[in-house]
């Protein structure tokens, strides 16, 4: 039930545009300053896992895992994601709630 809610939420987001994924996208986001919370999937490559754990360290937003890049993908209405950013602060909290 936990899953369905953060999944249906995540939906909800992309549904209204505030939604970002793919790596490089994310990263962009972040560097920008308009990420307010970060989703990693937990079967993320090293190298991937590394690159967005900095960047969310260093520009200090949040960051949340999931259990993996197909649920990740699927809660967004797309094949598997890696990495995606949620750009409002409203859904940012209350997924960060949901998912801690």
């Amino acid at each position: 039930m936990k899953h369905n809610r953060w999944a249906s939420l995540l939906g909800l987001a992309q549904r209204a545009g505030k939604v970002v994924s793919g790596e490089e996208l994310v990263v962009k986001e972040v560097q920008r300053g308009r990420a307010r919370l970060v989703l990693l999937s937990q079967d993320a490559s090293v190298n991937t896992e590394k690159k967005v754990t900095d960047k969310c360290t260093f520009y200090g937003v949040p960051l949340c895992k999931v259990p993996d890049r197909y649920v990740l993908g699927g809660a967004i209405g797309k094949d598997a994601r890696v990495v995606v950013a949620v750009i409002d602060e409203g859904f940012a909290r209350q997924l960060q709630t949901m998912l801690d």
